[in-house]
């Protein structure tokens, strides 16, 4: 038997557990970004990974989205900022690459709420494979479900490896 579609196989689940660890926070939720909404709220009841996305829907034609310092976000104002960003869409998929705090507003309609701050943490540690499979189903009902397919593919990954090693 050839290895070859054995080697494809463990690749595409290497590929599937990167791609469902990453998680869309989609700002507002159906509320979308708009004034009068309390995002502090929101945020506080999200968990925020680092390779997760932040994504903003809104109607181009009278909002945006800024990135800012903690300053601009306080003070709702672009002055002094330097590494500005700045998206104009109104569907925007924002990574949070890394681990920190973020902030983001509206200009023109920040003091009507619409601003937004996450603390992005660093992406937790894999079980030890010492633990046993029961770790891999508490780490699931842990966040919800999410990353609970990243843990999956690694499995299902170990398990072709050793599968190829056997034949």
């Amino acid at each position: 038997m050839s290895r070859l579609p054995l080697l494809h196989l463990l690749l595409l689940f290497a590929a599937a557990s990167h791609i469902a660890s990453a998680t869309d926070h989609i700002v507002g939720a159906n509320r979308g970004w708009n004034p009068n909404i309390n995002y502090t709220v929101w945020s506080n009841n999200q968990t925020f990974y680092a390779g997760d996305l932040i994504s903003f829907r809104y109607q181009k034609t009278m909002y945006n989205v800024y990135e800012v310092n903690q300053t601009g976000y306080d003070n709702c104002t672009l002055d002094g900022y330097d590494g500005l960003k700045n998206w104009t869409t109104g569907k925007e998929f924002i990574p949070l690459d890394k681990p920190g705090k973020y902030y983001f507003i509206c200009p023109g309609f920040c003091l009507s709420g619409m601003k937004v701050s996450v603390v992005v943490h660093p992406l937790p540690s894999p079980p030890s494979s010492s633990r046993g499979g029961s770790d891999a189903v508490h780490s699931v009902k842990s966040d919800g479900g999410r990353r609970g397919f990243g843990g999956l593919a690694a499995a299902m990954a170990s398990a072709a490896v050793g599968f190829v090693a056997w034949i």
